[in-house]
Order: C-alpha cells, then structure tokens, then sequence
C-alpha cells in the first residue's frame, strides 16, 4: 500500500504537487482558522485527487470540526474518510485518527495533561497506521531556535502498547518534517509549510508491507 502524506498546509494545498500512491493522508492544519470558506476550498481540493482512498483529520487551527461539528461534517464530501478518535479499516490495514493536540493557549482541540491520556487509551492497539495531529515526545517535535522537544509525552508511552503499529503521520511542529524508523515503526511529520509558514516540504512517500 502506497500512502502520501500530508500536513499543515494552511490554506496553501493547491501548491502541492502530490505523488500518486493508495491512500492519501493530511493530518490536520487544512486552515488558518478554520471558518467555513476555508474549509469547503479544501474538502473540494482533496476530494478531487485521484487518490482511491483520502483520510483526514483536524489540527489545532481547524475550529469547525471542535465549535460546530455537526456542520462540519455534513460538509465532508462522498469518498472522504474524516477521523476524530475513531477508525477505519481499507484493503486491511487498519487507521486510528485524532485531533487531540497538548494545550497551548486557547486552540482547537487542546487537551490537558489531566485528561489527554483519556483519548490515546482510545487507540487500539492492533493499529497499523496512525492518524495524530501532534507527535509524540522526542519525534520530529523539536522547535526552533532552542531545540526544546514539545511532542505528548503520554502519546510515546501509549505508543509501546501499539504492538502492529507500522506508520505514524503526524506535523502541527512545522520544524520537525521529516521521516525516522525505529524498531520497525515509521514516523513521519508530514508538515508542507515551514516555521515560517513558506510551502517549502514535500509530501512524504511510504510504502506500507
């Protein structure tokens, strides 16, 4: 299975040049702030790619999906899979998403360390892609300049009972972009635009076994 992975494009997708493949993941940060024109500009981009399969999820930036869900996703068009800590299973494989994100400041589905557990017990652990706007503490989460890692730490510790686990999409850390395997598992902060929020990245290929 071909996946392309996607993040954080704000506004900014018709500047991609997407690579073919099976399934086409963006993992949050479609906008700026998530008003309703913004949303329906993107739900029109990624459900005209030729992809067989598009699963998205919402970031931090992304408010509709959190204020006024029911909105949000009637606007979801035919042939778009929309994940809020939920799944789907295609060809197989099984995909777990979610929005939660640590809080900062006042965005979109921020979560306290109180209760941000609550949601990553919700991943079950026969995952085989995963779906989180944020990554987890220590993976592609390093900002700039200091280089202070910012990822979840209670993501990391779920991730351990994740024993299928094959893929992880995650960006909302433009700095991190980039891809790292460790113990079989790929990660992948897919984020298109950089700190600076110039469309700089490209989308990352992986090929799923």
């Amino acid at each position: 299975m071909k996946i392309v992975c996607i993040s954080d494009t704000h506004n900014q997708h018709d500047l991609l040049k997407l690579p073919s493949g099976d399934v086409l993941i963006h993992a949050g940060d479609f906008s700026m702030r998530g008003h309703v024109a913004e949303t329906q500009a993107f739900l029109t981009w990624f459900a005209a790619q030729p992809h067989p399969h598009k699963i998205f999820i919402a970031g931090n930036h992304d408010f509709i999906f959190e204020k006024r869900p029911q909105k949000a996703r009637a606007m979801v068009p035919d042939g778009v899979v929309y994940l809020e800590d939920e799944g789907v299973t295609l060809d197989g494989v099984k995909f777990w998403g979610s929005p939660i994100t640590p809080t900062f400041f006042d965005w979109a589905f921020n979560r306290g360390p109180a209760t941000i557990g609550s949601y990553w017990d919700l991943i079950p652990a026969d995952t085989d892609v995963l779906i989180t706007h944020g990554p987890p503490f220590g993976v592609l989460d390093q900002v700039l300049p200091e280089g202070k890692h910012v990822g979840c730490p209670k993501l990391l510790t779920t991730l351990d009972h994740c024993l299928r686990l094959k893929l992880h999409v995650f960006g909302h850390i433009h700095e991190g972009y980039g891809q790292v395997t460790e113990d079989g598992r790929i990660s992948v902060n897919a984020s298109f635009l950089d700190q600076e929020y110039r469309p700089v990245n490209r989308p990352v290929v992986v090929e799923l076994q």
